[in-house]
């Protein structure tokens, strides 16, 4: 009898490692933790979803850091999607829209959306919401053949618009075919790609971006002159900038060439954000400074992506 009894508890043990290696478990911190978003991929740029705490490195100005918060499963997300909508983009219109739709049937019951454009105007929707069809009512439908591209104050916009909301992760997906034009108007204050920078970190925006070739109307190419040759090969390139913010911030940049399939594009960044891993540290200090960040994975091959910085609170 004791020997059966002995059996059964071994079986039962056995059992629940079983589910536990199944399910990674979860560390929880104190509430005061810094949050940190990773995406890892390996040698051929596929996601790896597998890795556990021991795995990641976690360094404060260089230092490495205790990880008190680990969590690998899909966690809610906020997303703004700002789309381009200046005059060069007129002929990717029904492509956007249709790549856009797909974007939103990906997302998952606890995600919330909500879809923006910028053009003579940056627009965002009045709110938050899951349902595919409000979302899809909420796409630009026509293209102004002369309007500008505000890039950075749109991402600004967008940032903004988070005001209010709670503790879910904070995500602006952005699609452009161009170079920031600047001001709409003389009254508005410039944004740059620095302050954008800046505002992602204090603000614990990530920023992803599709750059896109442009297909609108034919431009004149500038004339002969110092640097008219790099002028007219840049002409239809998507801002170099976005790439450098979508760095920073954590999320990912894309580029979409003649053939290739924004739609993928789109759902590429939806596997992303529902694949990402969570990790936390309690600050060693408490200056209210930017501090530099960076996440390592010990296992080789291993490519981790996260913001490249963050600022402490103060004490």
């Amino acid at each position: 009898m004791t020997r059966f009894i002995t059996l059964a508890i071994v079986a039962v043990c056995t059992l629940a490692a079983a589910a536990a290696a199944r399910q990674q478990p979860v560390f929880r911190g104190s509430g005061d933790a810094v949050q940190v978003f990773a995406t890892v991929t390996d040698g051929d740029g596929r996601l790896v979803t597998t890795l556990t705490r021991d795995d990641f490195e976690l360094r404060d100005e260089g230092k490495p850091q205790p990880i008190t918060l680990f969590d690998n499963s899909p966690r809610p997300i906020r997303l703004i999607v700002m789309l381009d909508v200046s005059g060069s983009m007129e002929g990717n219109l029904p492509l956007l829209r249709a790549a856009a739709q797909q974007l939103f049937t990906r997302l998952r019951p606890d995600d919330r959306a909500r879809v923006g454009s910028f053009g003579h105007t940056v627009t965002i929707s009045k709110e938050f919401t899951w349902n595919p069809d409000e979302l899809r009512r909420a796409l630009p439908d026509t293209i102004a053949p002369d309007a500008p591209t505000p890039l950075w104050r749109a991402i600004d916009e967008a940032m903004a618009a988070f005001t209010g909301e709670g503790d879910e992760r904070r995500v602006v997906l952005v699609l452009s075919d161009g170079k920031d034009s600047g001001p709409i108007s003389f009254r508005q204050k410039t944004v740059s790609q620095v302050d954008v920078i800046e505002r992602a970190c204090a603000d614990d925006v990530m920023v992803y971006a599709i750059g896109m070739g442009s297909r609108g109307a034919r431009r004149t190419l500038p004339g002969i002159g110092p640097g008219w040759l790099q002028a007219a090969l840049m002409a239809d390139l998507p801002d170099p900038g976005l790439a450098r913010v979508a760095e920073e911030t954590g999320g990912g940049y894309l580029e979409i060439r003649g053939g290739q399939d924004l739609a993928a594009a789109f759902a590429r960044v939806a596997d992303e954000l529902h694949s990402q891993y969570l990790l936390g540290f309690v600050p060693p200090k408490r200056d209210g400074k930017v501090h530099d960040l960076e996440v390592r994975v010990g296992q080789r091959g291993m490519k981790p992506r996260a913001r490249k910085s963050y600022v402490a609170p103060k004490a």
